[in-house]
């Protein structure tokens, strides 16, 4: 199951953030090859960042899978995500940061200890 948790400093009262989930569903969904039904997006707003010395509008995620994370997919999550968010609560793809975690790679390497 796909988690995908999003931090951000724009305040998201007053912002239709149906389109945020949907749409980040599909492409998490869609790009690493799961069902959209296992996908999970949490959002969150109005937090405390600061990104390269301001806080202009910036955003923190960090996606969670068992299998499916190659490095075309973790460009592929980057770019499509980043460009959802400039679109729909306008933070630069400059100033969206991903963290990707595969959950299986680390139970494979653990394994190994």
């Amino acid at each position: 199951m796909p988690c995908l948790y999003i931090s951000t400093n724009v305040n998201l009262a007053g912002v239709d953030t149906d389109p945020i989930f949907s749409e980040a569903t599909k492409a998490v969904a869609t790009i690493i090859g799961k069902p959209e039904h296992f996908v999970m997006v949490i959002l969150k707003g109005s937090l405390a960042i600061s990104f390269n010395g301001n806080k202009e509008p910036a955003a923190y995620a960090e996606i969670v899978s068992m299998g499916g994370i190659t490095k075309e997919v973790k460009r592929n999550l980057i770019a499509t995500l980043g460009t959802i968010l400039d679109n729909k609560l306008a933070i630069p793809r400059t100033r969206f940061f991903l963290k990707v975690f595969d959950t299986t790679a680390a139970s494979h390497s653990s394994s190994k200890l």
